[in-house]
């Protein structure tokens, strides 16, 4: 199954995160999605101003795995409960600091925190979209099992305070202290927002519990030397923005997939484009064998033969390379990318960009499209530009399940992409808009003028065939927003 989420990750970049889950019963799963992007022709993006590799410097992409899910209160109980396998982790470093008991303990701390992040923000979520029935229930759990997690990670603690962990392993257990409370702070506020946007009489009744747990954090923080926000210190707080920014980092690095990116299909590029010199040969030896047939050796118009036949053998072989090429495009891919994690292989990722003429176009993505009946009649003098973005996943789901403890559903790829290069011919964003008035006769009020970039999303599998479209927004300031229609 193929799930998306499209979003605005900042003022000129747009983030989508394609999660390509893999079924558990089934060792290979392959997975396509075809992005097609409908670009106004008056922004001049097209196959002569906007070429593969600026696309490809315009989009930044992460492959990662999709972290376990756990519910909340769920976290630190039972025999697969992170903590679980944090406290045998722990011992077993205590106990023999080998080097692979080394890289368990650092890799059970960051799941421990990816999960706990996770879980977090889905709680937070559920909460806030209860009923306030439910409200009460959820926050005092909400402040019980963040009080259980909080504490039972600490007193691992009392584990590897031994000679035997050194100065370094230490500060790791401190970078998941400092992080997790972090972390706590940042989705209570969250959970505070959320009710009193939803529902004011709930967060009256919940501030109290939900301040409690942000003020025991804060001063947690300022007992062990951690920073924390000061109100009137900007220098202070970009240095803790920069701190916290490089937790994050350090607590998800373990899910980032090592990849290694190469051409697609250069092996069968050089065969073609040999064969392509082979055809080119044949017809000037053809040639120049039967003009030396019929005038014999050492003449003029076997001399004349040759040279033109030269000549058209270079323009023949570079027809015949471009014709194979053009096949080649809607076969092979640009670029093939190997997924790997603790140097096993769990899978490849391919992907492609194309300008594509809009007759060649399925039916199905235009009427997905969805064009305005004023928009359709301009298309006949070619308002839009398409752009083809193609991706192709293949996942082995035992090679996923043989890298962990925990189970994962499949890979996240995350793509972020800017549209910097697309407002370059925009207009001014503010338009003046008339309209009267009694006194002055007129009055002017600022408009802002929009552009709209339209994606139809194609997700295939093989229990999955769907279309999903996406429209952004955007002028000379940014992205104004992005609407799922």
């Amino acid at each position: 199954m193929i799930e998306e989420h499209v979003k605005i990750h900042d003022t000129f970049s747009v983030e989508m995160k394609t999660g390509f889950i893999a079924r558990k019963k089934q060792k290979k799963n392959d997975f396509a999605m075809n992005i097609w992007m409908f670009i106004p022709n008056s922004l001049d993006i097209n196959r002569f101003t906007y070429s593969k590799p600026a696309f490809y410097r315009d989009m930044r992409a992460n492959i990662r795995l999709i972290t376990p899910v756990y519910i909340l209160r769920d976290i630190a109980e039972g025999d697969r409960s992170a903590f679980h396998f944090l406290k045998d982790a722990f011992n077993n470093l205590a106990s023999q600091p080998t080097r692979t008991h080394k890289q368990d303990y650092e890799y059970q701390i960051k799941m421990f925190l990816s999960i706990l992040k996770s879980s977090l923000r889905e709680e937070v979520e559920h909460t806030v979209h209860s009923s306030a029935a439910d409200i009460d229930y959820l926050v005092k759990n909400y402040n019980d099992v963040i009080r259980l997690i909080t504490e039972k990670y600490r007193n691992l603690y009392l584990i590897i305070n031994v000679p035997t962990v050194s100065n370094e392993l230490m500060e790791y257990f401190r970078f998941g202290d400092e992080f997790m409370s972090h972390i706590i702070e940042y989705h209570t506020f969250r959970l505070i927002q959320g009710l009193k946007n939803m529902n004011n009489e709930s967060f009256e009744k919940s501030k109290a519990i939900l301040l409690a747990i942000v003020h025991h954090e804060i001063q947690y923080k300022k007992e062990k030397g951690y920073p924390v926000i000061e109100r009137d210190n900007k220098n202070e707080n970009n240095i803790l923005v920069y701190r916290l920014s490089m937790l994050k980092k350090y607590a998800e690095s373990h899910l980032f997939l090592n990849i290694y990116k190469r051409r697609d299909g250069v092996f069968a590029e050089q065969v073609l484009f040999s064969l392509a010199a082979g055809i080119s040969m044949i017809f000037a030896t053809v040639i120049a064998f039967s003009v030396q047939q019929k005038y014999g050796n050492y003449t003029m118009p076997l001399f004349v033969a040759l040279v033109v036949s030269y000549m058209l053998k270079d323009r023949l072989k570079d027809f015949v390379r471009h014709y194979f090429a053009h096949k080649m495009g809607s076969r092979y891919f640009d670029n093939k990318i190997t997924m790997s994690i603790n140097q096993q292989n769990i899978g490849w990722s391919k992907e492609s960009v194309d300008f594509i003429s809009e007759r060649k176009v399925p039916a199905e993505i235009i009427k997905a499209r969805g064009r305005s009946s004023i928009l359709e009649a301009n298309n006949r003098a070619g308002s839009e530009q398409v752009l083809l973005y193609r991706t192709r996943m293949f996942i082995n789901r035992e090679k996923l399940d043989a890298i962990s403890q925990y189970s994962f559903a499949g890979v996240n790829s995350i793509i972020r992409f800017n549209v910097s290069n697309f407002i370059r011919n925009m207009d001014n964003a503010d338009f003046p808009l008339f309209c009267p008035d009694n006194e002055d006769g007129y009055k002017i009020i600022q408009g802002e003028k929009l552009y709209y970039l339209n994606l139809v999303l194609h997700k295939q599998n093989d229990d999955q065939k769907n279309l999903q479209r996406y429209r952004i927004a955007l002028n000379r300031r940014g992205i104004h927003m992005i609407e799922k229609l």
